[in-house]
């Protein structure tokens, strides 16, 4: 995979990018297309498809590398905060885990979610509860 993989070229060194953080598990680089001017990628060195493949060695280091991210986003930027995000499948543009670091200031003009909202209907979020703590093996 790592061959066909733009992520996986791009984390060999094989693949030009602005590679802003670098670790032995992690490499973060400028997304090509921000949402605001400092957003960044950071991938797993090692080819993983989504969050479910994430092996357990490989948690602390990405986590710990968005932690690091977003504090010197806030440093190097002058952002207020970030947003921190993860696609698994749909809407993941490369098959390759990728974690988004964007860059956050209030009134930036990026409301919410990017898509609708909706609300339960009476007693349906007790339901939606229960079916999620029995598949976590919570009940």
């Amino acid at each position: 995979m790592p061959d066909s993989c733009l992520f996986c070229r791009i984390a060999g060194g094989d693949e030009p990018a602005f590679t802003v953080y670098e670790s032995p598990d992690v490499v973060g680089f400028l997304d090509t297309r921000p949402v605001f001017k400092g957003h960044t990628l950071l991938v797993p060195r090692r080819h993983v498809d989504t969050l479910l493949d994430l092996p357990d060695d490989l948690m602390v280091p990405l986590l710990g590398a968005a932690k690091s991210l977003a504090a010197a986003i806030g440093t190097a930027l002058g952002a207020q905060g970030t947003f921190v995000a993860m696609n698994n499948v749909v809407s993941q543009s490369v098959p390759h885990l990728h974690l988004h670091v964007v860059p956050r200031t209030k009134g930036d003009g990026l409301r919410g979610f990017f898509w609708p909202r909706t609300k339960y209907a009476e007693g349906e979020a007790d339901e939606y509860v229960a079916k999620l703590r029995t598949a976590l093996g919570q009940d």
